[in-house]
């Protein structure tokens, strides 16, 4: 029996060899320059990361972003905005992996599910300190080398439905006089009536 003649045909292709999620809180204290009377907004800004895999079932991601706290001081007669900048690792699990993976040349996705967010910021017992809680969520997928077995019909291809007759398919002057050639808006998009 030749090769071709076998039900099954191994195929190499590039797939999804693993995934996994991670949900992440994190508490930063933070100092002003002056001592807070009271907290009037925080806000997360400028959050950028990059992912790699890091061992056979672990993917790391590195980010950071800015903390912006907006205060009052001096019994509340003055306020400031504090930022600091803040850096994170998270290691996150896969779940899901596929061990028949050809090589260990790996793509990671990283897609965030929550954007940093600030969940409290309150003044610390002291006094002097700023506690940020932030919360923020991936969802990674590692993409590899792979073989998959595929079942191979014994009589091969019908080749004739690519010859259908195209000829049913005519369009009519009728329909014709119906498409509008002002279909689209002056900067090439397509308009809405």
């Amino acid at each position: 029996m030749s090769f071709l003649e076998q039900d099954y045909r191994e195929i190499i292709t590039r797939a999804v060899c693993g995934k996994g999620r991670k949900f992440t809180q994190a508490t930063h204290s933070v100092t002003p320059s002056h001592r807070p009377s009271s907290i009037l907004g925080c806000w997360v800004i400028n959050h950028l990361y990059n992912a790699k895999k890091k061992s056979e079932d672990t993917v790391e991601v590195n980010g950071s972003y800015d903390i912006n706290i907006w205060y009052s001081y001096n019994d509340n007669t003055k306020t400031e905005v504090v930022t600091e900048r803040v850096t994170y690792c998270d290691y996150i699990p896969l779940s899901i992996k596929d061990d028949n993976c050809l090589s260990d040349e790996y793509d990671v996705i990283c897609k965030v599910i929550q954007q940093p967010n600030c969940l409290e910021c309150k003044i610390a017992n002291q006094g002097h300190k700023i506690v940020v809680e932030i919360e923020r969520e991936f969802v990674v997928q590692v993409i590899g080398d792979t073989k998959i077995c595929v079942r191979v019909d014994p009589k091969g291809c019908d080749n004739d439905d690519d010859d259908e007759d195209w000829d049913d398919y005519e369009i009519t002057d009728e329909e014709l006089s119906d498409v509008n050639p002002e279909f689209l808006n002056e900067s090439g998009n397509s308009s809405k009536d």
